[in-house]
């Protein structure tokens, strides 16, 4: 099978290299993405064809590239620079737009778009929702916002082209591994700030009814490597147990849980990135106390996928991973030092609004 993935040197793209590579199938892969990895596992063996998602060309770029392919699979995304709405608008949703328009060009026959739980309404955290819940998202939030946006641009796709390509739609929550250490705290906190203090907490300053759903990258690479040989189209929600509340947060960092309100973090949120002191949007605090928990039921009965990394562990292993400042060879996932971090600042600016290289 000859499979093109989008965003194949991410955080998701980095897991299903490995599932595919691993798996021992004959699988001919084709990673596209801004920056491609220039060596080391599990990139090599790639074909890699570099293309930036929110180019006007990019439709047809990706067209060349889906050539003979059996099957997309969708990853890409932009979460930086979060002050630059515009290009991430022109990333996800206009970058999006040129991967369906590619795929249905050269007859692509099936698509797997990985999108998230962050397109979901605000809903209940006492009982699961399944996938007709509504798709409206959380107004505050951009990623969000365009994450919806996209649903929307699909929708509209498959009652036009009904089956041109197949599509399934992947719901996942905050996807986590080792190798994404570095990436996920270089999104959550200033560039001045060492690694190692994640260690060394102490406190975790949290609302006691912080209550979200994420999924170890392994897991989420193993239903889109069922997905990819499925037959079943539509939206299927992904997400590890247990449930990740503040009591297990602060157990996983060995650190003293302290109610302080959402609407306080919110506030402190907001003036750090105004003020350019740390890069994470006000809008994910909005996030991680509005979005439902889901029910993965229709995935076990669809791909016969369960999850299989305990959440209790993918913890553990995120925030070593993050402590650590891990990473791998991927431009995209590269590894966190406050020396190369006040490096890049001094040459592009802070991350939230940095000048793209």
């Amino acid at each position: 099978m000859r499979i093109v993935i989008t965003g194949a040197s991410g955080n998701v793209g980095t897991a299903l290299l490995r599932r595919l590579q691993q798996s021992g199938a004959d699988h001919e892969i084709a990673g596209v993405c801004r920056r491609p990895p220039a060596h080391g596992a599990p990139y090599e063996g790639v074909s890699w064809t570099s293309v930036d998602l929110a180019d006007t060309g990019a439709a047809q770029t990706l067209a060349r590239v889906f050539q003979d392919a059996d099957a997309v699979v969708h990853l890409a995304w932009g979460f930086q620079p979060s002050h630059n709405h515009v290009y991430l608008e022109r990333v996800g949703v206009e970058g999006t737009r040129a991967v369906v328009r590619a795929a249905l060009e050269v007859g692509v026959r099936r698509l797997v778009h990985v999108s998230s739980v962050a397109a979901y309404s605000s809903g209940p955290k006492d009982r699961r929702i399944d996938e007709s819940w509504p798709t409206g998202g959380v107004s505050t939030l951009p990623y969000s916002r365009h994450k919806v946006a996209v649903e929307r641009l699909l929708d509209a796709h498959e009652q036009q082209y009904a089956g041109r390509p197949g599509i399934i739609r992947l719901r996942p929550g905050l996807v986590v591994q080792r190798a994404a250490g570095g990436s996920l705290l270089r999104y959550g906190l200033p560039a001045v700030t060492p690694s190692m203090l994640l260690r060394h907490i102490g406190v975790l300053p949290l609302d006691k009814d912080f209550a979200v759903q994420c999924i170890h990258a392994d897991d989420v690479a193993s239903a889109i490597d069922l997905a990819l040989a499925a037959g079943t189209t539509g939206a299927l929600n992904l997400a590890g147990e247990p449930i990740v509340t503040r009591s297990l947060l602060a157990h996983a960092l060995a650190a003293r849980a302290l109610h302080v309100p959402r609407r306080v973090l919110r506030a402190v949120t907001a003036t750090a990135w105004r003020t350019h002191l740390q890069p994470l949007e006000p809008g994910w605090v909005d996030l991680a106390f509005a979005v439902p928990l889901m029910d993965t039921s229709r995935a076990g009965e669809e791909l016969g996928w369960r999850p299989t990394v305990d959440m209790t562990t993918a913890l553990r292993e995120v925030l070593d991973g993050m402590g650590e400042g891990h990473g791998t060879s991927s431009p995209a996932l590269r590894p966190r030092t406050v020396v190369d971090e006040l490096r890049r600042v001094v040459s592009h600016g802070p991350v939230g609004k940095r000048r793209l290289p």
